[in-house]
């Protein structure tokens, strides 16, 4: 019988069931052990969990979701709510890349869309729609799935965003309002000292206090949405890599490592950066970059020493430090991103320098865990929505951008509605149009560098700009 996830005490230093892949990897304290893959931080402080077996059969449903992520457990989820027939499938394990990889910060908007973006691009009553969706809605949904299966995901609230220049109060300032413009008010400007009853580092000019937001334990909502998913009848296939999408006469033929599925009404895509390896004729609309996090052994001063109200906290600098309070007094701190993945020597020397610079108050900082992720951007920082028009719809979602948590467990709802004729959300978000990036994948590793030299000059001339990652 599949168990709901469940936290251990604090961590248990162990091997990783997820199987490496790509250029991902996880760094553990040497003296906390030696394993060949060990799990990260997310992974340590979750009791072992349900593993499912690979497809080894030809097998057909009404739904075939490709990628246990939160976008795919999501859908797959809300589709199961529906009485939809849905199979999902993973090529490792549950959570294993980015959704069980990522910061854990619940922030709204779309992807690196806020509420000005959408402004520009839509009419008001449509932009207010769009915010509302990815913000006050995304939120409310991760607490009533929670509440509807009895989930523990360490759920926290609020969040801050904290200016490194006096100028980016003005940018801070104006979100705010284009938010409240848009009929969504949680959000409160803070000066220099009002912020330090939260923060207690000399860093910064002020920021915003973002009631709305808050923080999450992604790895644990991940494996909560598909325990859901189970509960509703689904069925789950780990380590079945999906090799083809295709769409014939009666229905969507998905040939796997295992077997062959055929869905008999509609395909969901939600592999992140390479759904469009799945889609024929899916432009590429975004370019990947890799991301980085580690989380401290326990501090020897109290969290609530340097972070008073647990709020967890993003900088304005154009290549963010983020950061939040874990279990048993450790520190979780990300940041940086680049186009080729650094070593696991090279990350740990960054982090624990930023998290130094961040806190020098914190004497002995040791780190315990280190880990690598994926993700991608589009070109206009909006994620890439996509449904196909033939006569069985293919969805598929990318480029998030490292921006995301609670936006993708939104639009995998959407997804299931569309699919249902129960909302029209999704059409929403596919009209959001995108520009192709030729070679963008090939590119990265030149392009990434090239893009933060230029935006790191236009920072030295202009230091007031607020442009962040």
């Amino acid at each position: 019988m599949m168990m709901k996830p469940k936290f251990v005490a604090d961590v248990e230093f162990k091997n990783s069931v997820n199987v490496q892949t790509g250029k991902e990897w996880n760094w553990l304290n040497p003296a906390r052990g030696q394993f060949d893959f060990p799990a990260n931080y997310y992974e340590s402080s979750l009791a072992s969990w349900h593993e499912f077996e690979a497809l080894q059969a030809d097998i057909e449903c009404d739904v075939v979701v490709i990628g246990a992520g939160l976008l795919g457990s999501s859908a797959a989820l809300h589709l199961s709510e529906q009485g939809v027939e849905t199979v999902l499938v993973e090529k490792n394990r549950i959570g294993s890349a980015a959704s069980g990889r990522n910061g854990g910060q619940l922030t709204p908007g779309l992807a690196r869309w806020e509420a000005a973006e959408m402004i520009e691009h839509f009419s008001h009553e449509e932009a207010k729609r769009l915010w509302h969706f990815t913000s006050t809605e995304a939120m409310e949904l991760i607490d009533q799935i929670s509440d509807a299966y009895g989930l523990d995901v360490q759920r926290k609230r609020s969040h801050i965003t904290a200016a490194v220049h006096p100028g980016h109060l003005v940018a801070l300032t104006a979100g705010a309002d284009a938010r409240k413009y848009l009929g969504e008010d949680h959000t409160h400007i803070m000066g220099k000292h009002e912020l330090f009853e939260y923060v207690k580092s000399d860093n910064y000019s002020g920021g915003l206090l973002d009631t709305l937001g808050g923080q999450i334990h992604p790895l644990a909502l991940n494996r909560g949405l598909v325990y859901g998913f189970c509960q509703n009848g689904g069925t789950v296939y780990e380590q079945t890599e999906v090799l083809s999408v295709e769409e014939r006469e009666d229905g969507i033929y998905v040939l796997t490592s295992g077997g062959m599925i055929k869905a008999r009404k509609s395909a969901v895509i939600g592999v992140h950066h390479a759904a469009f390896k799945l889609l024929q004729e899916h432009n590429q609309t975004t370019i990947p970059f890799y991301t980085y996090v580690c989380t401290t052994a326990p501090l020897e001063m109290d969290l609530s020493e340097i972070l008073p109200s647990d709020a967890p906290v993003y900088d304005t600098q154009f290549q963010i430090d983020y950061y939040r309070g874990v279990s048993q007094n450790r520190l979780l701190f990300g940041g940086e991103g680049t186009g080729s993945c650094w070593t696991a020597e090279k990350t740990h020397d960054y982090l624990l320098g930023r998290i130094l610079h961040v806190f020098p108050q914190l004497k002995q900082v040791e780190l315990d865990f280190v880990w690598s992720g994926t993700t991608d951007l589009t070109m206009n920082g909006a994620a890439d929505s996509r449904k196909s028009d033939g006569k069985y719809p293919i969805y598929a979602v990318q480029g998030w951008s490292g921006h995301g948590v609670a936006q993708t467990v939104r639009i995998g709802k959407a997804i299931a509605d569309d699919f249902c004729g129960k909302a029209d959300d999704f059409k929403m978000l596919s009209s959001i149009q995108h520009q192709d990036i030729p070679f963008g994948r090939a590119l990265a590793p030149v392009v990434v560098p090239l893009a933060k030299s230029a935006y790191s000059l236009g920072a030295m001339v202009n230091p007031g700009k607020m442009v962040s990652f």
